[in-house]
């Protein structure tokens, strides 16, 4: 039994997303799979853990795109006050119609710091890379 207020659509579309990151050597990976371009960006990076997070569309509200692009900018700041390193990406269903939604792969960060700034933003989950870069769905609600 699941106990997450998420219907179980929206879980298996952020399952079937593609993850993009916008590194030196641009890159993308899915929930579940080992990424070789992660682990190598993690290893590069002296890291051995990393999230994906965006400030868009609270608790998948779509909003306007000006009110998206002010969320995400709110989000980078928060991520340079804290000193994370991170670099833009973007994730987008492989083949749904929800827009592309702008994000951040936050460099080092671990599974608490990434699930409170997560929460910070009203978003329902985080892709966390754990040190065998598999990314795994960490649902926050």
């Amino acid at each position: 039994m699941s106990t997450s207020r998420i219907p179980a659509s929206l879980l298996k579309a952020y399952r079937q997303t593609e993850y993009r990151v916008e590194a030196p050597q641009p890159f993308a990976f899915r929930i579940g799979l080992a990424s070789p371009a992660l682990l190598l960006l993690h290893r590069q990076s002296g890291v051995a853990s990393s999230a994906f997070i965006t400030a868009c569309n609270p608790h998948s509200r779509l909003l306007t795109d000006s009110e998206n692009a002010e969320r995400q900018r709110r989000l980078g700041e928060a991520l340079a006050r804290e000193g994370w390193r991170s670099l833009p990406g973007s994730g987008k269903h492989i083949s749904g119609p929800w827009p592309a939604e702008a994000s951040f792969l936050v460099l080092g960060i671990g599974r608490h710091d990434a699930s409170r700034l997560a929460r910070a933003f009203d978003q329902n989950a985080i892709v966390f890379c754990g040190e065998e870069c598999i990314p795994e769905l960490v649902v926050l609600r």
